[in-house]
């Protein structure tokens, strides 16, 4: 029996969402309590390329069936 995913990149989607979060949220932490070592810059850079990312290779929503 075959089974195909209609999105094959949605694991791979969850799991950048999930690391860049991660990153992002130890970043703020370290921009809060020791300012001198944080790369929050890099890392909403990392953010926006996670969201270009979902967008180009996210779900696809049909015009014609909303």
């Amino acid at each position: 029996m075959k089974t195909t995913l209609k999105n094959q990149y949605a694991f791979a989607n969850q799991i950048l969402i999930a690391v860049v979060s991660a990153v992002f949220g130890y970043n703020l932490y370290q921009a809060i309590v020791h300012p001198e070592n944080s790369h929050l810059i890099l890392s909403f850079v990392l953010v926006a390329l996670t969201y270009i990312a979902v967008e180009k290779y996210g779900p696809k929503i049909d015009k014609e069936k909303k």
